[in-house]
């Protein structure tokens, strides 16, 4: 894995370049300049140390990451998205689970290798990234040799992506709406679609297209989630044809229809309706027109 070409000198230098991004907090995209190192908070009220809701092998996600034997996945609490229809609320709006010291966290990293998962799926880390290469560091050290896949909203700092060149093996952002408008009304993240737009950019730079190995497991490359929502309020088309024309049309896109109105979605009366099967064909219909090649759904 691209960490371990890394180890010990690089890795070492980007840990201390990520940590230095608490003082003066600019981990993600919402730049709240909080002190963190300080135990000030910020928007994501996440501290020094990274707060974890549980980690375990997972099967509930694509099946280029789950295999056999299932996704490591690493659930971290809060986030640095507000989203009215959270359907994990409890974990990222709530805050459930424990802070983890780097050595505790690259444990369970470990952990899940020994569980004999097929990488190490890191839920929601936009706002722990210095954490996360504090405890990759240990973590290579000890042994760790899974691929890494960053599972984020989308909402992230480029200077932060940049730090993450050659240690992520798959990025896999969620494009949770494809207008910057809307996206601020239902997420808290002012100018969402375009910060999300530079940040899959700069994804897809670092790895490329998602290339898949001879038992079908993703090796390397870009995944793309997206969840339709009800009346299109997620602009399908826009997000669709982003990814066609300005990232490539052998993006391997999810298009998701589990939305359920969970949170607050229902104090939006436009959130509080589960989707219908002729929305949830046409988004994909749309994926397909806009030139997409590589449609999961």
């Amino acid at each position: 894995m691209g960490y371990r070409d890394l180890f010990p000198d690089e890795l070492a230098a980007r840990v201390e370049k990520a940590v230095e991004l608490l003082a003066d907090c600019t981990v993600c995209a919402q730049y709240c300049h909080v002190n963190r190192l300080e135990g000030e908070k910020g928007f994501c009220r996440g501290g020094r140390l990274a707060a974890v809701s549980s980690w375990g092998p997972h099967f509930g996600e694509e099946e280029v990451l789950v295999g056999r034997h299932g996704s490591g996945t690493i659930f971290f609490a809060h986030c640095n998205l507000a989203c009215r229809f959270c359907q994990n609320c409890d974990i990222s709006q709530y805050g459930e689970g424990s802070e983890l010291t780097a050595r505790e966290l690259a444990g369970a990293m470990l952990e899940l290798q020994d569980m004999g998962c097929h990488n190490i799926n890191l839920v929601s880390p936009s706002h722990y990234v210095p954490q996360i290469l504090e405890a990759l560091y240990i973590a290579a050290g000890d042994g760790l040799t899974l691929p890494l896949v960053y599972n984020t909203g989308g909402y992230d700092a480029l200077h932060t992506l940049r730090l993450l060149d050659g240690i992520v093996d798959i990025y896999m952002p969620d494009i949770k709406f494809g207008d910057d408008e809307i996206g601020e009304r239902y997420t808290r993240a002012a100018g969402y679609f375009t910060v999300a737009k530079q940040a899959v950019k700069e994804m897809h730079r670092q790895v490329g297209d998602l290339v898949v190995d001879e038992r079908g497991m993703a090796v390397r490359g870009l995944l793309v989630r997206h969840l339709v929502m009800p009346g299109d309020l997620a602009r399908t088309g826009a997000v669709m044809k982003f990814l066609a024309e300005e990232i490539s049309p052998n993006t391997f896109v999810n298009i998701m229809d589990q939305y359920y109105p969970a949170h607050e979605a229902r104090r939006y009366p436009e959130l509080s309706r589960r989707i219908t099967r002729e929305e949830f064909r046409r988004a994909v219909e749309i994926a397909r027109e806009c030139g997409l090649r590589r449609i999961y759904s």
